[in-house]
């Protein structure tokens, strides 16, 4: 039997011995020194970029619905404007509304306020405040050649052009163009053979451009401003005289018509076709009963009349007969008369292009015309401001009611931040009276003093603004 093996005392490869104390170190996890802090910085700086990006985002956000709110406060003003307008034309009958009895100048209307601008043709050195009659312009749809060629600026053919636009048939005028021009042009369209639906429309119109319309009056608030009178050192052209061109936009019109009536609705007495008992009847209202007869029969032998005015010159009635009556007859049929100038609100320019009137009768009309014609609608005082042969050859072109009236408005919010502008037209040939037209005119920019926005923007309060920038009423 063989010996077995000595034991040995050395453990196994690989394994400890217990007891010992020789175990094997293992490796040391934790982080290096300031990893964590590192980390910690990183998340911070993440952190407060998140903040400041979410707090101009609110910053932005703020200032945008502060925007927003002042947009509407603008535009609610001007909706008040609108509203405040065709509550003071109702009920007129056709008369001029006073100055006094309509502010214009800074009127304020909730957290905002408006005026309403108009054209002074007499003075461009500071605005003028109020409402445009329009029947006291050369309306285009029915001004004739001769009452168009007395415009200003007006070029020799542009009238013939203007009638072949308006008219109804393709027949060319001398000096006009029909369709056979305008598809010709790098933009072809059509003539329209119909009446224009604005003063715009004119633009369209052969011969005619916005510097005959609109002249140097870019932003049309009436004033020359330093860039209307810079030459060509800035947008528009000018010639730099110190006086501002206006052009012809504010003295003509697609919009005047009246009825045929008078002026509380009755039907007028048409003294070229009444029977002698119906024009006995009218006429009794002014004339006394001796003098009756002598008048109707005049009345029935000298038809036709050419107008009111012709119809007083030769039946030999007195100014104070014929302001009584002058509302209640007519001369021509149909409902409604359209284009004719109120002689009592025209102005010098506009007075000028009727027929057979010279410089000298049109300064005779203006000293003679009445403060309140406007309010009376008094005609009779023609009569003593010209000579017979004039009075007549401008009786058919003229009256003295206006129905339709224009609104320059714009509207500011009470902190500056925001402004509106737009113009309407009004039609007071019913009850209540309703716009006809409007036009967003913003995009001119501002057309009062800067002044009035700036000071707004540094805080002060709306009331105190206006009262220190309103301006009495032109």
């Amino acid at each position: 039997m063989k010996n077995a093996p000595p034991q040995s005392d050395a453990a196994p490869v690989g394994r400890r011995r217990p007891g010992t104390g020789r175990e094997r170190s293992c490796p040391d996890r934790r982080p290096a020194p300031g990893t964590v802090l590192i980390v910690t910085l990183w998340i911070l700086v993440v952190l407060a970029a998140l903040v400041l990006v979410l707090a101009r985002s609110m910053r932005v956000e703020g200032l945008c619905a502060a925007n927003r709110l002042a947009s509407e406060q603008a535009a609610a003003a001007e909706q008040g404007a609108i509203q405040y307008v065709l509550a003071g034309l109702d009920g007129l009958d056709g008369q001029v509304p006073a100055e006094a009895d309509l502010l214009c100048d800074g009127v304020q209307v909730g957290n905002g306020a408006f005026w309403l601008l108009r054209p002074d043709r007499d003075d461009d050195s500071q605005l003028a405040f109020g409402l445009a009659d329009e029947a006291a312009k050369i309306n285009l749809n029915t001004a004739d050649d001769q009452v168009l060629s007395h415009l200003p600026e007006m070029t020799v053919d542009l009238p013939s052009a203007v009638i072949d636009w308006r008219d109804s048939d393709d027949d060319l005028t001398a000096g006009g163009a029909e369709s056979e021009y305008y598809l010709l042009l790098a933009d072809p369209y059509e003539c329209k053979n119909a009446p224009l639906e604005t003063v715009e429309e004119l633009l369209l119109v052969r011969l005619a451009s916005g510097l005959l319309l609109f002249g140097e009056d870019t932003n049309r608030n009436g004033v020359l401003d330093d860039h209307e009178n810079d030459a060509d050192a800035s947008d528009p052209p000018d010639d730099s005289d110190g006086r501002l061109d206006r052009g012809i936009f504010d003295l003509v019109t697609v919009y005047s018509r009246e009825p045929n009536a008078a002026p509380d609705g009755s039907p007028r007495v048409n003294v070229n076709e009444a029977q002698s008992r119906e024009l006995a009847r009218v006429l009794s209202e002014a004339v006394s009963d001796d003098r009756l007869p002598t008048i109707v029969t005049r009345a029935r032998r000298g038809r036709p009349f050419e107008s009111t005015l012709d119809f007083y010159y030769r039946t030999g009635l007195t100014a104070d007969e014929f302001t009584v009556i002058a509302d209640r007859i007519t001369t021509v049929g149909g409902r409604n008369y359209a284009g004719r100038l109120n002689v009592n609100t025209a102005s010098k320019e506009a007075l000028l292009c009727l027929p057979a009137l010279e410089e000298s009768d049109v300064s005779a009309l203006l000293a003679g015309r009445p403060a309140d014609a406007a309010q009376s609608g008094d005609i009779a005082w023609v009569t003593e401001a010209l000579s017979q042969e004039k009075a007549v050859a401008i009786g058919p072109y003229i009256t003295t009611r206006s129905y339709q009236f224009s609104a320059d408005i714009v509207s500011i919010s009470g902190d500056g931040r925001a402004f509106k502008r737009c113009r309407i037209v009004v039609d007071a040939t019913e009850s209540p009276p309703h716009v006809v037209y409007r036009q967003d005119l913003t995009h001119l920019g501002w057309p009062l003093s800067p002044d009035i926005i700036t000071t707004l923007r540094t805080g002060v309060l709306l009331e105190d603004v206006l009262e220190t920038t309103r301006q009495e009423v032109q």
